[in-house]
């Protein structure tokens, strides 16, 4: 498996720009090398095209999360336990997910090493709020692939063995922001419930 994802990310590699949108898509619903490996590639390459090849992964990556959320609609459970048969359990996982956090969960896949495509499929399935998803997904995407390249744009190679710490740093300040954020919503609403609830 490992020697075919090496294969597949050298033929992605091959078609430059054309591969990077390719496997960009594709990795949004289906098993392939996730695409910031070639990005990061090609940011070092040519650092001058690196905001331009962060946006040509958001684009196809937002697509194919609308490709993943497509086959999850039509096929419903049955093809999310086929697709991951050893992650079938993990569509209960993602529904409590969502109901806790809503399109914040999207999001946080999106833009964290957590598979994507479990989520763009998973979406469909639980049959979410195709705008609340999408905007979630083309945000989540855009934030990881621009933050790769901006990353790499300023520090270079010396960056480049850290890109994952970085990302993860970033995800646990945005996941504090968040939950901080829906916390004091829900206290807000519950306080306004209360509220009425004592002028009736």
């Amino acid at each position: 498996m490992h020697e075919l994802m090496i294969n597949m990310n050298n033929w992605f590699q091959a078609m430059g720009v054309e591969g990077l949108a390719i496997n960009s898509c594709v990795e949004s619903f289906f098993l392939v090398p996730p695409p910031d490996f070639l990005l990061i590639a090609m940011d070092l390459a040519k650092p001058k095209l690196a905001l331009y090849y962060a946006l040509v992964c958001t684009l196809a990556s937002a697509i194919g999360g609308i490709i993943g959320y497509l086959i999850g609609k039509l096929g419903g459970r049955p093809v999310f336990k086929f697709l991951f048969k050893n992650k079938a359990d993990k569509l209960d996982a993602v529904e409590a997910m969502y109901k806790e956090y809503g399109s914040f969960a999207v999001f946080f896949s999106a833009f964290t090493p957590i598979p994507y495509k479990v989520f763009t499929i998973a979406s469909g399935v639980l049959n979410m709020n195709f705008i609340k998803f999408f905007i979630a997904s083309f945000f989540g995407r855009g934030a990881r692939f621009f933050l790769v390249s901006i990353v790499l744009l300023l520090f270079g190679e010396a960056i480049k063995k850290y890109i994952e710490l970085v990302i993860l740093a970033v995800t646990a300040i945005i996941i504090v922001f968040c939950v901080i954020v829906y916390k004091k919503r829900h206290s807000f609403v519950k306080s306004g419930d209360k509220k009425n609830a004592d002028n009736q």
